[in-house]
């Protein structure tokens, strides 16, 4: 049920991809506007993270994830209704990336932690494959029916998935708490947020905690900010329609859960550093090479692309989880919550900045070249981690 509940707030974050041109057609919203309230949502997908932790360490998973789902599900109602930009970042920068992101990074971290040593990083990887497939998986359908039946559709849509998961949660949904130690670390609602801030002040005297959030603020930037909300619209520019873009996309996600799983089980047996490393070096490449790959129908490198950035797109988390266990112990789940909000800033900034760039240069090439040379940087620090493969 875990699984299912990071499914469904999975498909939320990819949605917006599909929402940028019809949005800029219909309403005459600028690109940068509509990429404003994305940035919104994906910086609070990630600073909702740590207290969700936390809260969940408190509370227990079951009640945090319904109550998430159904803000969520509300956000997604509330962008239908929105009449002028303001009001669409309300509702889908408010609602929509605080309940995605209590339902799904969270989440997975969460349950994983508590999977006993030798099995979190296949646990994380499998759960985070789970929102991988949530985000990608059903794009091609979400956009058959924007272009059937209009974005309000598949928005009305996507909030009567998140209740009835929310439903589904309540009843089905095995809970799983912290250790009594950990609970009363964070008794009440207080609790819960100051054990949240005591561990960000506490982390942020540590140099690996930096390098650590760097790294992944630039995993964000160059997945959920660029290639999640902009790649569609990048496709759209070179003649490629929108239901072959998110069927390149849906590849991606298919990917994703072999890259992902196969991270979390090399997390358990080598060295995270090398791991972390790998999939950046090798991310890099592919991100400098997609704008020699772009025309006008999808071709054999297109599809080569779209399998080799989706075997590494969410495989970095695993091997961040298990550094931040490795430095910080038994705060190590709230610290990748922190780490994740940097993540989700990094994804918040590039998702703004590639509606920029598009609306001043006529394109979207600049963008893959600098999130390639991000990634190839990120690909250095990550060997400068120490890490301890014993404590996993």
């Amino acid at each position: 049920m875990a699984g299912a509940a990071i499914v469904a707030a999975g498909a939320f974050t990819t949605f917006g991809g599909l929402l940028l041109v019809p949005l800029h057609e219909q309403r005459g919203w600028s690109r940068a506007s509509i990429g404003a309230a994305f940035a919104v949502s994906m910086v609070l997908y990630g600073v909702t993270a740590p207290f969700a932790a936390a809260l969940m360490d408190r509370l227990g998973v079951r009640r945090v994830v319904v109550g998430a789902l159904l803000l969520a599900g509300g956000g997604a109602a509330g962008s239908v209704v929105a009449g002028s930009p303001a009001q669409w970042t309300a509702a889908w920068g408010l609602g929509v990336g605080l309940g995605t992101g209590a339902a799904s990074t969270a989440l997975a971290a969460s349950v994983a932690e508590r999977a006993g040593a030798g099995r979190r990083g296949l646990v994380a990887g499998l759960l985070t494959a789970a929102g991988v497939a949530g985000q990608f998986v059903f794009l091609p359908v979400l956009s058959r029916v924007v272009e059937e039946y209009g974005w309000q559709a598949a928005a009305w849509g996507l909030a009567g998935t998140a209740v009835l998961v929310a439903v589904c949660a309540l009843v089905a949904l095995r809970e799983v708490r912290a250790p009594a130690g950990v609970r009363e670390a964070g008794a009440g609602a207080p609790g819960v947020v100051g054990r949240a801030l005591r561990v960000l002040a506490a982390s942020t005297r540590r140099p690996a905690f930096w390098l650590l959030a760097g790294v992944f603020a630039v995993c964000g930037a160059s997945t959920n900010g660029l290639l999640w909300n902009h790649f569609t619209p990048a496709a759209h520019d070179h003649g490629i329609p929108a239901t072959s873009a998110s069927a390149l996309l849906a590849v991606v996600g298919v990917c994703n859960v072999a890259g992902t799983v196969a991270a979390g089980r090399l997390t358990d047996r080598v060295d995270a550093r090398r791991v972390l490393a790998a999939c950046f070096g090798l991310r890099a490449l592919t991100l400098v090479a997609l704008p020699l790959l772009w025309s006008p129908s999808v071709g054999v490198p297109l599809v080569a692309f779209a399998v080799l950035f989706g075997l590494l797109d969410v495989a970095t988390v695993p091997p961040t989880l298990a550094l931040c266990r490795v430095h910080f112990g038994s705060d190590g789940l709230v610290v990748f919550g922190w780490v994740n909000a940097a993540h989700q800033l990094g994804a918040g900034t590039m998702a703004h900045l590639g509606g920029l760039t598009r609306d001043l240069t006529g394109s979207y090439d600049p963008m893959w070249v600098g999130a390639g040379a991000l990634c190839a940087g990120a690909a250095v620090l990550a060997g400068v981690v120490r890490g301890d493969r014993e404590e996993r």
